[in-house]
């Protein structure tokens, strides 16, 4: 096959009509870019130059190959330039997948600040409900980078984002809004809003209460930890809920597990070294776990 520097020594001696003049435009001796294109004409099996007394002019093969040539230099020009912007983080695809209480909360800033910073970068998100789910993303190779929950069977590469709080979500009124802090056991026999079985939350939650001695009563279950907050504030019961999946406006009560309750949140990968995903695996660590402050003031109020 021929190589792509014998195509451009052929362009080069063509637009310059001079082997002398093309040697000297690439920077190479006579003799070298005249082995490129014998190398050429040896591939081919015929001459693609036909020399003349004075200067050289292209055979009718030469005519030929000439515009495919072009586009291959091009299109390797194009490999070149586009590999080099997504080493800069400028262009590329990247392909995201999330735990869906971590969209809005952890990723939507950063998700912004990439769309206004790095426009020519396609972002496609896929939110799942368990961390497995985010584990089989990677492995099929849907995704490039997962944020979520620490997942219980990756040994690949993970780096910490940060611990996220597990709160109790409740209506303003509820009788346990007097507390301040609120043992697992005082959800003994309450209603719980709680989570379906294909979240992996519940059966996490399941596993926490029981190591505090409780057991969660279900009055209802949902997919979605947001909306578990927001039927949990309309009065339906209480509901444990990860800080990163309320929202600002949330308006029902929240307090605090005693002890806490957290989890680690990372970012996992099969590709660390891929430029996009190293830039916003750092970026997502730089945003880091945080409450809204109105939601940290709903936390740290005492009972009145």
């Amino acid at each position: 096959m021929p190589t792509l520097r014998a195509l451009e020594c052929l362009v080069a001696v063509l637009d310059a009509g001079s082997i002398t003049e093309a040697a000297a435009r690439l920077h190479l001796s006579q003799p070298a870019l005249s082995h490129q294109i014998g190398a050429l004409e040896r591939e081919l099996g015929t001459p693609v130059l036909e020399r003349l007394p004075r200067g050289v002019r292209p055979t009718a093969t030469g005519r030929a190959i000439l515009a495919d040539a072009r586009a291959a230099l091009a299109a390797a020009d194009r490999v070149v330039r586009t590999g080099r912007a997504v080493a800069g983080g400028g262009e590329g695809t990247l392909r995201i997948a999330c735990a869906e209480t971590m969209t809005a909360g952890l990723l939507a800033p950063v998700l912004r600040a990439w769309h206004r910073h790095r426009p020519g970068v396609l972002i496609t998100l896929t939110e799942t409900t368990s961390a497995d789910a985010l584990v089989t993303a990677l492995e099929a190779g849907e995704a490039d980078v997962a944020v979520g929950p620490r997942p219980s069977r990756w040994t690949g590469h993970t780096e910490l984002v940060g611990r996220e709080e597990v709160v109790v979500a409740l209506a303003a009124d509820h009788p346990l809004a007097t507390r301040a802090a609120l043992p697992m056991a005082d959800l003994a026999g309450l209603p719980v809003v709680h989570y379906h079985p294909d979240n992996g939350l519940g059966s996490w939650l399941d596993e926490e209460a029981a190591r505090r001695g409780t057991v969660l009563s279900a009055v209802m279950r949902t997919k979605q930890a947001a909306t578990a907050a927001q039927l949990a504030a309309a009065g339906l019961g209480v509901a444990l809920v990860p800080a990163t999946a309320l929202t600002r406006t949330f308006a029902g009560a929240l307090r605090r597990l005693k002890p806490a309750l957290h989890r680690d949140v990372v970012t996992f990968t099969a590709t660390p070294s891929d430029p996009l995903v190293r830039r916003f695996s750092a970026d997502v660590r730089h945003r880091g776990i945080a409450l809204p402050g109105a939601l940290q003031g709903k936390l740290s109020s005492e009972a009145r």
